[in-house]
């Protein structure tokens, strides 16, 4: 049971992430790499996705915090809000972009929803096609409660890009242990 069903959560994420567009990807690459300063923002399983990223994004020496944390910067222009949503439609989040948009900072959406009314506010967007609570997959159907798949293809999506920035930094995991905290 364990195995097959292993294999088969395996090919799931393999066919949503083939599908990654890498034009949009490039575009957020550079978009994290111009900023001033990132602030990251999601929602439950998928705010824990990019948590994560915004982590290994301090890593690279990036000034990046995510909402939530005591310590988030105001933004403004020059800074960029990094918003992972599914759905694209969630209030809270598409609040915290509607502020940091009339504050001059740039939205790059990872999202399943290109067409979300947040999508519409971003100025770049990642679609990572996955189900979410608001939108089917034709012809797709996951075998995980959910919305299980888009939160492990976040994780996935995420780590991706970091050796996408790792090549384009020439950063090394040696020069990105040195950053990592200390006080552990």
């Amino acid at each position: 049971m364990f195995k097959n069903s292993s294999k088969k959560i395996l090919l799931e994420i393999e066919q949503v992430l083939s599908k990654t567009d890498e034009k949009e990807v490039s575009l957020l690459v550079k978009e994290l790499l111009g900023a001033k300063t990132i602030v990251a923002v999601g929602a439950g399983r998928v705010g824990m996705a990019v948590r994560a990223f915004a982590m290994r994004l301090g890593h690279f020496g990036l000034k990046a915090f995510t909402v939530g944390d005591s310590t988030v910067p105001s933004i403004g222009k020059g800074d960029l809000l990094l918003v992972s949503s599914g759905s694209g439609e969630t209030q809270t989040i598409f609040d915290l972009v509607t502020i940091a948009k009339k504050n001059g900072a740039k939205i790059a959406l990872v999202t399943g929803n290109k067409d979300s009314r947040i999508g519409k506010l971003a100025n770049v967007v990642v679609q990572i096609q996955a189900p979410s609570k608001t939108k089917k997959i034709a012809g797709f159907q996951s075998i995980q409660p959910m919305t299980t798949l888009n939160e492990q293809c976040l994780g996935i999506f995420f780590d991706t890009v970091v050796l996408c920035i790792m090549e384009k930094t020439k950063e090394t995991h040696e020069t990105m242990w040195a950053r990592h905290s200390n006080l552990e």
